[in-house]
């Protein structure tokens, strides 16, 4: 079976993330294939086209770090309607230097966890925004937009309802079947 390396980007940096919850939870549930590893993106500063003539180390490590990937998972909150800054400006760094976007070409998909009733769709439709210009294959379907309850996550660190258990581990399968389809379609640089 061939292995597929899978960097995610969580969107909240708080130490108590629920997305990072939520992620380590999914992890549980995924395919084999799917090799999940964190891409940080805590250290990289305000973006400024002023770096771009001399990209300073932690840019390029970012770079680097989701170019080595076959795949991107982005696991995020909700902030004010929109996309946490932080992740934002991730995006930003990895798409600079001009005519150098480290996500082209690499699929792509979006999951988030809020506690508000409509999870991060809001979000996500602006991240499926950012991730089309940056010419990201993307998991149009199916959506996931959690709504994070007391108890969705056991001491274990697994899905406790049985049901979400159920959608997350077929929203994986379903990634799994996304990453396999757009690698197939698109000529490996190695």
């Amino acid at each position: 079976m061939k292995k597929y390396k899978v960097g995610y980007l969580i969107g909240s940096m708080a130490t108590e993330s629920i997305n990072r919850k939520l992620a380590n939870a999914m992890f549980k549930l995924a395919p084999e294939a799917l090799q999940f590893e964190e891409i940080s993106y805590r250290d990289l500063p305000i973006y400024s086209y002023d770096y771009d003539p001399d990209y300073p180390e932690v840019g390029r490590k970012f770079k680097k770090d989701i170019e080595s990937c076959d795949a991107i998972l982005i696991v995020t909150p909700e902030y004010n309607r929109s996309v946490p800054g932080g992740l934002k400006n991730a995006f930003d760094w990895a798409s600079r230097p001009w005519g150098t976007n480290s996500f082209a070409g690499i699929p792509s998909a979006v999951v988030g966890a809020s506690i508000g009733a409509i999870g991060t769709a809001v979000c996500q439709q602006h991240l499926r925004s950012i991730l089309g210009f940056l010419d990201s294959p993307q998991m149009n379907a199916p959506e996931a937009y959690i709504h994070f309850k007391d108890g969705m996550i056991n001491d274990a660190g697994e899905i406790a309802n049985e049901s979400t258990a159920e959608f997350l581990g077929n929203y994986l399968k379903a990634f799994h079947e996304h990453i396999e389809h757009m690698l197939s379609k698109v000529p490996s640089d190695s």
